[in-house]
């Protein structure tokens, strides 16, 4: 996978006393050992550096280029700062003074040699739109001149010791090495708009593909890097681009891979605002779209024969009647004709749906909802193949929809627990939904986990768990459907899904309330349709909510 960041060996620190204390104290050397992380007498030893202690008030020694950034004050608290955070900045290592003895430098000579540097290579055979530059991609060990080391990621096969997606979702990008130097178990955000360069020569070797560097906040950030290697590792993908948002993502893959005049396909059954998009926005730009039902695979191979589609767009499950594409044959036959293949796969997770093991070319998510998983940050991704993917990050570069660092750090801990949380979801969707399937004031309920559904049997073959949004009808008109809604007690009546917290909403009101009724009703969007997204309550609870609730109407 292709990991656009810096990666620099860790130079030696040095603790040294308060500049306000007069006179020297002695010091003990402290040798580097893996295992020895705290000597007998609390000296920390971290992976790869040395520290010589004093007996008074002591802090950190940097590197000048770092120092100069500091004030006197600042310096004397980088002791309270943490190692994960000293370490997450790009340091010059280059003709540094002798800060250390000769014996901590040769210690720390020792543990940097354990990671051999490689030179870094562009893929060959990927096509970029002229005058951009392609990511290049790091092999094995590290970057050339050491900025923070970066281990190869791609090539680590988590899969040796790692056997389920859970433990997968843990672990991947972090467990193996991350492109930051550091022994804290979670992943260091690293807040910079900008990456520096020791001097000229290190700016050209950059720019003629000689050296890594993100360069620019908006190119990449190592903690955001830690989330891309996560998603991939779930997708089994070459590489993952992590957006601002759910329609970052959507509209930048859209523009990126359909030229000017070009022809995709997408499908009924879709999130309002990718429809928005797809009917206003592309049109501008000459690109036209032909909209098929999910299964309609005759209208498919149709539009196919008769022109030259570029790519083919859809959720699979679709929002919010939860409809299902038959991925694998849907590839099989855009292939055929030289049309990718896109899957969102926001409903379905990671977890219940694997898109690019199905045929996808390309699979996205709205990181927003299952993955981060926790209702508290906005998010989008797109994972493929290192060619393609580098095109729509070309493009992305330019638009700007970065992803802050903070936020990636929210969905990397999310993630921690997407496996739990998607195992609740799954179970209490699916038993909620048969209940709601047999209740008298309920008319109809839409969910792929039901014998109902018309992609049921579909849904059986290509995902393992039918996800936690379920979608219904009760017994009534739009007033009375409130009703219902304003009755429950623990969901909140809010847009998105996927999180911790139960959400309700009736999209005639929450995503259709500018069209008239009878524009909603071209959409199947009826007054009377709910769309409950379950979270991780416990499952009687929740239950017992809707069952009363249903009582009132």
């Amino acid at each position: 996978m292709a990991v656009s960041s810096c990666a620099r060996v860790l130079p030696s620190f040095q603790c040294r006393s308060d500049p306000d204390f007069a006179g020297s104290l002695p010091k003990s050397e402290i040798p580097i050992s893996g295992s020895d992380r705290f000597s007998s007498k609390g000296s920390f030893v971290g992976r790869g550096l040395t520290l010589s202690c004093l007996q008074s008030s002591l802090i950190l020694r940097f590197p000048p280029n770092f120092v100069r950034q500091l004030s006197t004050k600042a310096r004397r608290n980088c002791s309270n700062i943490g190692v994960a955070q000293i370490v997450a900045a790009s340091w010059s290592n280059d003709k540094l003074p002798d800060y250390t003895s000769a014996s901590a430098a040769k210690a720390v000579d020792a543990a940097a040699a354990g990671s051999v540097i490689a030179p870094v290579e562009v893929p060959t055979g990927v096509e970029v739109p002229t005058g951009v530059e392609a990511d290049p991609v790091v092999k094995s060990g590290g970057v050339v001149d050491g900025n923070v080391q970066l281990d190869d990621l791609a090539a680590t096969k988590y899969s040796s010791f790692l056997k389920s997606d859970g433990s997968i979702a843990i672990h991947a990008g972090e467990r193996l090495g991350r492109g930051i130097v550091t022994d804290a178990i979670t992943t260091p955000v690293v807040n910079t708009s900008a990456y520096f360069f020791d001097k000229t020569s290190q700016l050209i070797d950059f720019k003629e593909k000689r050296k890594v560097s993100f360069e620019y906040g908006r190119y990449g950030n190592p903690t955001t890097a830690v989330l891309e290697e996560k998603i991939s590792a779930l997708e089994g993908a070459e590489t993952t681009l992590m957006l601002a948002s759910g329609m970052c993502a959507s509209t930048v893959l859209l523009m990126a891979l359909v030229p000017a005049g070009g022809h995709i396909v997408t499908t009924t059954d879709c999130y309002r605002k990718t429809r928005v998009f797809i009917e206003t926005v592309l049109p501008k730009m000459g690109i036209t779209a032909t909209v098929i039902d999910p299964a309609d695979i005759g209208a498919l191979e149709s539009v196919l024969k008769e022109r030259e589609v570029h790519l083919f767009f859809t959720e699979s499950p679709t929002n919010p009647f939860l409809r299902c594409v038959d991925i694998e044959l849907v590839s099989k036959l855009c292939h055929e004709r030289g049309t990718l293949v896109c899957i969102d796969g926001t409903f379905a997770t990671p977890l219940n749906q694997k898109a690019l093991a199905l045929g996808a070319d390309i699979v996205i998510h709205s990181a927003t909802k299952y993955i981060a998983g926790h209702n508290d940050v906005i998010a989008g991704c797109i994972s493929g193949p290192e060619k393609v993917i580098s095109v729509i990050r070309t493009l992305h570069h330019i638009m700007g929809g970065a992803l802050n660092p903070n936020a990636a750090y929210l969905i990397i801990r999310g993630m921690k627990t997407l496996h739990l949380r998607v195992q609740q979801q799954n179970s209490t969707a699916s038993r909620m939904a048969e209940i709601l399937e047999g209740h008298p004031k309920v008319r109809r309920v839409y969910y792929p986990g039901l014998k109902s559904h018309p992609e049921h049997t579909l849904a059986k073959k290509q995902m393992t768990g039918f996800g936690g949004v379920v979608s219904f009808e009760v017994d009534g008109d739009l007033l009375t459907t409130a009703k219902f809604i304003d009755a429950l007690k623990i969901p909140y009546i809010a847009p998105s899904f996927g999180g911790c917290e139960s959400i309700v909403d009736q999209p005639a009101i929450m995503s259709y309330w500018d069209l008239c009724q009878a524009d909603r009703a071209k959409y199947g969007i009826l007054d009377n349709l709910v769309r409950f997204s379950f979270g991780v309550e416990v499952f009687e609870d929740i239950k017992n909510d809707i069952l009363q609730a249903l009582e009132t109407i």
